[in-house]
């Protein structure tokens, strides 16, 4: 019989923010209300919806928490328009291409990615022979003008460097790497230094680890990078992985052995609540 892992006792008021939840094309464990209160129940104050299929932003106030929009085929790719409604009715994060990007379109077959298997989505290009392609400037703007995260989706992490320059010199101050040591996303050590210069952070998730394997461990990211620019987000919901119930304790404890208690509530929760509110 396999051991109960339960939860550290620093473990409280954390924040997640990387959840998702159904309705979704992608089968989930459960609805908006259930994830938040399975969340909820493990001690996370502060929840971010994320859905690859748009915005969450509606959905987030109806359920009491946070929500964004991601960037991708279904809004139109580099839509500021968008951006503005989502940010005007709450939204907090702006998520670029996830499934709609050219690295996630390139890397489909990848084992990593095969929680999408079968859902597809238009190309949304972002970056073009180095640079930002022009129609994202706006949506920069719009960024900027809400004070919100701008997330890199599943942008390689050459791109995201191209992005977050770009945005910096726009006035974005909020800064968030996704589950930035998937193998698909091409993520180097070298990477880290012009993300710090950024003051970006770094996400630590627990289902990009599971689906990475020890090589793409985000845990790893705290012998790599400052603790104080480290956040989580767990990516959990996807209904053929572990639920929060079952996959959460192991993981914070992992966290906790890793880089001392002080250090592990840091990146689950105070990091993660500046970087957001």
């Amino acid at each position: 019989m396999d051991a109960v892992v339960t939860l550290p006792d620093w473990a409280t008021d954390m924040v997640d923010l990387h959840a998702h939840a159904s309705p979704s094309l992608l089968p989930r464990h459960g609805t908006d209300s259930e994830t938040v209160a399975a969340e909820r129940a493990l001690g996370f104050s502060t929840v971010v919806l994320k859905s690859h299929e748009g915005s969450t932003v509606e959905r987030a106030v109806i359920a009491g928490v946070h929500g964004g929009i991601v960037l991708n085929s279904p809004v139109g790719g580099a839509n500021p328009d968008a951006v503005e409604v989502a940010a005007r009715l709450g939204g907090r994060i702006v998520w670029m291409p996830t499934v709609s990007s050219a690295t996630h379109r390139a890397g489909a077959q990848r084992p990593e990615l095969s929680v999408h298997k079968g859902f597809r989505l238009r190309r949304v290009d972002v970056v073009t022979d180095g640079a930002l392609r022009d129609e994202w400037y706006d949506v920069l703007d719009v960024v900027a003008a809400h004070d919100l995260v701008l997330a890199s989706g599943h942008l390689s992490a050459a791109e995201t460097v191209v992005l977050f320059t770009a945005a910096r010199a726009r006035g974005v101050t909020r800064l968030l790497v996704n589950h930035p040591k998937m193998p698909f996303l091409g993520w180097h050590p070298s990477f880290a230094v012009a993300l710090r210069k950024l003051d970006a952070r770094l996400e630590l998730g627990i289902l990009p680890d599971i689906l990475s394997g020890p090589a793409g461990s985000s845990v790893d990211l705290v012998d790599e990078y400052p603790a104080s620019l480290l956040v989580f987000g767990a990516d959990l919901g996807h209904a053929h992985h572990p639920t929060p119930a079952q996959a959460m304790p192991a993981w914070l404890r992992a966290l906790e052995n890793r880089a001392g208690e002080a250090v592990a509530r840091a990146i689950t929760a105070t990091n993660g609540r500046e970087l957001l509110i």
